[in-house]
């Protein structure tokens, strides 16, 4: 994740801006397909995010260590938390402003692993579907017995601002306990858009529901136009089925996820905090773009990114235009031959049974696997006996120098 794109809106780039603005106002559909001015395009794709959820692998392994049923909740709780600056803010504090991923083609992988005092923590991040897109992703770490699964999609719209809906999931898996949490996601929304100096803020609520009886329900908010502060988050953990019941809440969270947030039990008595600029990250290590296979995403973006980073607006355009009209021409093959594009590491599934059995306690949850082109899940087999070259594909890109 490169931290050398430019900061702010340019000002040389003040016009396009307006006209970007206008045509995202007048715009039908879902604003994922537009194509972005280049200046305001990140030099990452999609498939990277993936990796925000496991820059503190000490966090996110905590809870199996915790032998106390509502404890170790409340720790999957602090973990979550905690992901959120990562997952939404950082790019913007990086660049000045938040940019555009790269929309990632259909079999992109991504792929590193986080080495500290928890052991390795593994990361594979695979786009397994173009229309719409969807990136899915698993994350393991095997001497904790800790693994998280999940995919998403997003759905984007315009009224006033940037509305993203998040469509998808993740499951958070603790081998000790042979427990399981459901984490929905959150729906967001784009601020500073008139300015030129965009950022996310989110909205409305998530919740993270454990198979061991306890649910959290984290509410956010944020700075409106008389009263509010930005970033803003409040969460309650609770036995199932007592969301509304004040007398049953067994820990709250409050503060802000880009800052810092405090836990209380129910006696309101501090048990535990998190300051997000204090807490320190493991670096995700990646393999050398040179060592890499054509299909993984810093290889396949490199010319791209380049480009990006030169301010060399043009051959960005080329770049890209390259690589989309191989991937259609790739389709029309699969469509001819009446295949389709073999994923690397996930499978679809019929179902998802632990999916169905806790989402009772999240209101109005459900897979929505038409949005997000079937149930997606890590497929162990495949991942076993996958390796570079990942496919033909690859084969043919190497030769090609790519």
């Amino acid at each position: 994740m490169s931290s050398e794109e430019g900061a702010a809106l340019p000002a040389s780039s003040k016009g396009s801006w307006g006209s970007f603005l206008k045509s995202i106002a007048s715009f039908n559909g879902d604003l994922a397909s537009m194509t972005a001015p280049a200046f305001i395009l990140s030099t990452t794709s999609l498939t990277e995010f993936s990796a925000y959820w496991a820059e503190m692998p000490k966090i996110l392994v905590a809870p199996a260590a915790e032998k106390d049923p509502q404890k170790r909740a409340m720790l999957v709780l602090k973990w979550f938390l905690s992901t959120l600056k990562q997952q939404y803010a950082s790019r913007n504090e990086k660049l000045g402003s938040e940019k555009k991923p790269l929309n990632p083609f259909l079999g992109e992988l991504f792929m590193g692993k986080w080495e500290d005092q928890e052991g390795t923590t593994h990361l594979v991040s695979e786009q397994v579907s173009h229309h719409p897109p969807v990136t899915a992703y698993s994350i393991w770490n095997d001497k904790h017995g800790v693994r998280l699964q999940g995919y998403n999609a997003q759905k984007a719209s315009f009224s006033r601002t940037i509305h993203v809906r998040q469509v998808g999931h993740a499951i958070l898996h603790l081998d000790a306990w042979d427990e399981d949490y459901l984490i929905t996601l959150p729906s967001l929304h784009i601020e500073g858009l008139i300015t030129g100096s965009p950022y996310v803020e989110l909205n409305k609520s998530t919740y993270i529901i454990g198979s061991n009886g306890f649910t959290s329900k984290v509410e956010y908010s944020g700075k409106g136009w008389v009263s509010g502060t930005k970033n803003s988050i409040t969460a309650t953990m609770y036995p199932h089925g007592k969301e509304k019941s004040k007398h049953d809440v067994i820990y709250t969270a409050e503060g802000a996820w880009t800052n810092n947030f405090t836990i209380k039990n129910a006696k309101k008595e501090v048990v535990d905090t998190y300051n997000a600029k204090a807490e320190p990250k493991t670096p995700l290590q990646v393999a050398p773009i040179e060592a890499q296979d054509p299909l993984e995403t810093r290889r396949a973006w490199q010319k791209v990114a380049a480009a990006i980073l030169k301010g060399d607006m043009n051959t960005t355009s080329a770049e890209k235009t390259l690589i989309e009209n191989s991937q259609r021409e790739m389709r029309k093959k699969e469509a001819a031959e009446g295949r389709e594009w073999e994923r690397r590491f996930f499978s679809k599934a019929k179902g998802l049974p632990i999916f169905e059995k806790l989402k009772k306690e999240a209101p109005g949850e459900s897979l929505e696997a038409d949005q997000t082109n079937g149930v997606w899940v890590f497929d162990q087999a495949k991942a076993s006996a996958a390796k570079p070259p990942f496919s033909q594909l690859s084969q043919e890109l190497s030769k090609n120098g790519a």
